[in-house]
């Protein structure tokens, strides 16, 4: 009996405390395959939606990489760390009276940060500079200089507030929680957000949680928990031409049409003009052949789907 090798996206709820890596490597021991990639990291201490790629499927990853997303996070007012988040050292304790910052001077400054923004990145970031990781020059001393970068934050607000005091190096700190939701665009550092929400409020701040709840179309509710024996990691893939109907117009083809695409000729097709990505489907096997470009009704393939293929006994 052959077994078609696993080919689709798999949705993730990460865990907090391992790298997005480190989840591709259970991925691969699960599925016994090692070409198994992600549309885009979550750092070690963040947990929530992560996208995998499995076998041919890897090549939607690219189209996946630049959703908007969407996060829950707690901002912890008072405290700044060297990663703007709760894996990093104190560097600051300004700490945050409740009598001193009030509920409308967050809201002046986290509306500040709502809509295009420059943000500098977070320091601690996978961002190179000069080909080495920011993070990796961080944390050998080194001077690390990131440029701003334009990023939208559709939504940023803030649903709960805890006033509370911790301690930082044996000193009592008065701190505000803020639970926040944020929705943005790809490439925006919830952490930075909440480091420049400290900042415009003079406490300093650093993020305690972070949870991805969306990504594009796809929510947190259907990923599931590598770590679990009991879950069908095959049967939890998404079929490609389920995940490009989520995404893209659709342009069908029949059985001719999809085989000379696939063989790398146009064809014409009845179909707007677009410089793509339209997914072109077969009907009658119901397959994800390409995603292409339309130009004066004819189709250009941009990313190509071969069927796949080393199926084993």
């Amino acid at each position: 009996m052959l077994v078609t090798p696993p080919d689709g996206i798999l949705l993730v709820d990460k865990p907090q405390g391992i790298s997005s890596h480190r989840v591709v490597s259970i991925a691969r021991r699960r599925l016994d395959l090692k070409k198994i990639g992600h549309a885009g990291t979550l750092d070690p201490m963040a947990t929530g939606l992560l996208i995998l790629g499995v076998g041919p499927s890897t090549r939607l990853l690219t189209h996946l990489v630049g959703l908007g997303k969407t996060y829950t996070a707690t901002i912890r007012l008072g405290v700044g760390t060297d990663s703007d988040d709760a894996d990093g050292d104190p560097v600051a304790a300004l700490g945050a009276p409740s009598d001193s910052v009030s509920d409308a001077a967050i809201e002046s400054a986290v509306a500040t940060l709502r809509g295009p923004i420059d943000q500098v990145p977070s320091t601690v970031s996978a961002i190179k500079v000069d080909g080495r990781r920011a993070y990796d020059l961080a944390r050998k001393g080194e001077e690390v200089t990131l440029k701003a970068r334009r990023v939208t934050v559709d939504r940023f607000e803030v649903q709960g507030r805890v006033d509370r005091v911790v301690s930082v190096h044996g000193a009592d700190v008065p701190v505000i929680d803020l639970d926040v939701v944020v929705s943005c665009s790809s490439g925006t550092y919830v952490r930075a957000l909440a480091r420049d929400v400290g900042t415009a409020l003079g406490t300093g701040a650093h993020l305690t949680a972070l949870r991805r709840t969306v990504v594009g179309p796809f929510s947190v509710e259907d990923a599931v928990d590598l770590e679990d024996d009991a879950v069908d990691v095959r049967a939890a893939l998404a079929r490609p031409t389920d995940v490009a109907r989520r995404l893209f117009p659709v342009v069908q083809l029949d059985g001719p049409q999809a085989k000379d695409l696939g063989d790398g000729k146009r064809i014409t097709a009845d179909h707007p003009d677009t410089d793509g990505p339209v997914a072109a489907i077969a009907t009658g096997a119901d397959r994800l052949v390409g995603l292409v470009a339309v130009r004066r009704g004819q189709l250009r393939v941009i990313t190509n789907f071969p069927t796949a293929t080393g199926a084993t006994p």
